[in-house]
């Protein structure tokens, strides 16, 4: 029996306005989030890829609601097991629904307060939260440093002490203190040495197992991603155009899937693979081609490609791909 959704985003929007002159008169609109529908469920990782600016950060900000959307919903599990639509609360309302989930910075010092101990810093949000007082929090703050494991000695040192993976560390424990249900780990270890970040990664599948807690893992590195997750959704230009299981590494349908995961280093040198390489440019937010954004670059589109917008489709079970000739590149399959 499969795991009830912790979090269902539905039909996500977020374009940011361009403007100027000393009026700030509104020319265009960036294309930032444009339609996108993703589930994650309880317990689960779902691995979300793509490339600079697609919109990966923004789609993470817009589900915690640090970024307003401009349209859609965005659904969350309270803690009475019902979905709410936080994209309809006003800031007084969602504050509760926060502890419930949170969020891993990229850089793990700019994150962190350089003026607030590892003390301050964890036990920060039990406190604004109210859920511990006095000794209570100081108790709390050291389970949670033994969880991530970082010696209790730390507790009144400043971040500016620490090494990049322990104060990524520090982030986790700060972000476990309110026993989230949801986190939104982005770009967590990209700035961390290789073998700090084989830690961190375990560090936070233990914690999943521990604490059953749904993650959307985002990363550049599709190894880490493959290793995370449970399921990877593909982003291009606003606009997500395949998820599946992680069986999708063997199988990607959609052009542009096929295209980022050749790029995968081998660890075999005699095994080279074929490179696709794709011509043109990425696709602007802010002028997004008609029909499929993927089109410009294909070389498989046709009339239908750039005229029509293509639906998502279900090509398999839990396979889903925007791409009119997804039957075409399905394993023995031919265009529908």
């Amino acid at each position: 029996m499969s795991q009830p959704t912790v979090i269902e985003v539905k039909d996500l929007k977020k374009y940011f306005p361009v403007q100027r002159g000393i009026f700030k008169k509104v020319l265009n609109h960036v294309h930032a989030v444009d339609g996108v529908d993703l589930y994650i469920r309880q317990g689960e990782t779902l691995g979300l890829v793509g490339e600079s600016g697609c919109g990966k950060t923004t789609i993470g900000r817009c589900i915690i609601r640090v970024m307003t959307p401009t349209d859609g919903e965005v659904l969350f599990r309270d803690a009475k097991g019902e979905l709410v639509d936080i994209t309809a609360m006003r800031e007084k309302s969602i504050r509760p629904m926060r502890r419930g989930m949170q969020y891993i910075f990229q850089d793990p010092f700019a994150s962190l307060n350089p003026r607030m101990t590892v003390l301050d810093i964890i036990a920060e949000p039990l406190r604004v939260n109210k859920l511990m007082s006095g000794r209570d929090v100081s108790h709390k703050v050291v389970e949670l440093m033994e969880l991530v494991g970082l010696d209790i000695r730390y507790l009144k040192q400043y971040p500016h002490a620490f090494s990049g993976g322990q104060r990524q560390r520090i982030g986790i424990a700060r972000a476990l203190a309110t026993n989230p249900r949801f986190i939104i780990c982005d770009e967590a270890v990209s700035a961390l040495d290789i073998s700090v970040r084989a830690q961190i990664l375990n560090l936070l599948l233990t914690m999943q197992q521990k604490l059953n807690v749904s993650y959307l893992f985002i990363s550049h590195d599709l190894g880490v991603v493959r290793h995370m997750s449970h399921r990877i959704a593909v982003l291009y230009c606003g606009q997500i155009v395949e998820t599946a299981p992680t069986v999708l590494f063997e199988n990607p349908v959609h052009p542009y899937t096929q295209a980022l995961f050749s790029a995968i280093p081998k660890p075999d040198p005699r095994d080279r693979g074929k490179r696709i390489l794709l011509a043109g440019e990425v696709a602007s937010p802010t002028h997004p081609p008609s029909g499929c954004r993927f089109h410009p670059r294909c070389s498989y589109a046709d009339e239908r490609c750039a005229e029509i917008r293509p639906e998502m489709t279900e090509a398999e079970p839990e396979h889903f791909v925007l791409c009119h000739k997804a039957g075409m590149f399905l394993r023995g399959g031919t265009e529908k």
